[in-house]
C-alpha cells in the first residue's frame, strides 16, 4: 500500500512560496523550455520583484498565469496546502475552515475553495460511461437542498450517471422531466450501453434510443433484481448529501455543481487516494 502524503511530507516539499513557484515552472514549462522570442532554451532566471521568470533575451514568462493562482495576492504556498486539505479529507473543506487554516479572510478562503472546486473538475474531465460490452451504468436523480425563506420547496435537481466500476458524473439539470434528461443521457452513454434505472416515468423510454433498459421498481420496494439495481448511484448520493449537511451546512443552486465536480473528483480517485494530491500538482495547463 502506498505511503499516505503526510502534513510533514508536505512542508518539507513546498516549505514557502519561492518551491511552489519552482514546481509551477516546471511542471508548465519544463527546464528546457524554449523561449517563444528568441528561440533559446534553459536560459530562464527567476525575477526578483515579481513571480516570474525571464530570459536572457528578456521575454518574460509567468508561471500562475492561466491557472486558479493566476492574479491572486494570497501567498502561493497557501493555495498548496488548499489543495493537500482538499485531497486528504473525506468530505470536503468548508470555507471557514481553510479560513482557520490558512489564516485569511473569509472571503478569501470562499473564493480559493471554489477556484479549486472548478480546477478539480478540468482535472477529473468528463468521459462517456458504458457502452457495448462494458459495466452498466446506473443512473439516477438526487434532489439537494431544503426550502426558500417563504418555506417553499427549493431543492436542485442533479442526474447522476455511475458506470459499475468506473467513473461517475453529474449535471445540475432544471427540471427532471424526459425532455431535461433525455439530451444528457445520450451525450454521455453510448448506444448500446446496458443502463439501469428505478421507475421513474423520465426513464421509461430509454430503450427507443438504443439502450438495453432495465428497471428497478422503488414505488413496489423491489431494490435489486439480478444485476438490476441502482445501489452504487445512491451511495454517491448518500457521499453528496452527507458532505453538503456535515461539511458545508448549505450550497446554493448557482454553486451546487462545483462542489459536484470536487465530489465527483474523490470519488473517481477512490482507489488510489494517495494519488488525489499529486494529480492536482501535475495536471496545471501547459502553454
Amino acid at each position: 500500500m502506498a505511503k499516505a502524503f503526510t502534513i510533514n511530507d508536505f512542508f518539507n516539499r513546498f516549505p514557502d512560496d519561492e518551491a511552489c513557484l519552482t514546481h509551477l515552472f516546471e511542471t508548465r514549462f519544463g527546464a528546457d523550455y524554449r523561449c517563444p522570442k528568441c528561440g533559446e532554451a534553459g536560459n530562464w532566471h527567476r525575477l526578483a520583484k515579481m513571480p516570474a521568470y525571464t530570459c536572457n533575451c528578456g521575454h518574460h514568462v509567468h508561471p500562475m498565469a492561466g491557472t486558479p493562482f493566476e492574479n491572486t495576492r494570497t501567498p502561493l504556498q497557501k493555495w498548496f496546502y488548499a489543495m493537500y486539505l482538499f485531497t486528504t479529507t473525506r468530505n470536503g473543506v468548508a470555507a471557514k475552515e481553510l479560513q482557520r487554516q490558512l489564516g485569511v479572510t473569509y472571503k478569501t478562503a470562499w473564493r480559493i475553495g471554489h477556484e479549486l472546486r472548478k480546477y478539480m473538475g478540468f482535472v477529473d474531465g468528463d468521459t462517456t460511461l458504458g457502452g457495448p460490452g462494458r459495466n452498466i451504468v446506473e443512473v439516477d436523480k438526487a434532489f439537494i437542498g431544503g426550502r426558500d425563506s417563504k418555506g417553499q420547496d427549493d431543492k436542485s435537481i442533479v442526474l447522476g450517471m455511475v458506470e459499475r466500476g468506473g467513473d461517475v458524473l453529474t449535471r445540475v439539470i432544471a427540471r427532471r422531466t424526459r425532455r431535461h434528461i433525455v439530451p444528457v443521457l445520450l451525450e454521455w452513454i453510448p448506444e448500446g450501453a446496458r443502463v439501469a434505472t428505478d421507475d421513474g416515468r423520465a426513464f421509461m423510454p430509454l430503450t427507443r434510443y438504443g439502450y438495453e433498459h432495465s428497471v428497478v421498481r422503488h414505488v413496489d420496494n423491489e431494490w435489486v433484481r439480478g444485476d438490476t439495481h441502482t445501489n452504487t448511484i445512491d451511495g454517491f448520493w448518500s457521499v453528496v448529501k452527507r458532505t453538503i449537511r456535515g461539511t458545508h451546512i448549505w450550497v446554493s443552486k448557482k454553486h451546487l455543481q462545483k462542489y459536484l465536480w470536487e465530489m465527483e473528483f474523490r470519488h473517481n480517485l477512490r482507489r488510489q487516494p494517495h494519488l488525489m494530491f499529486e494529480t492536482l500538482l501535475q495536471a496545471f495547463a501547459r502553454p
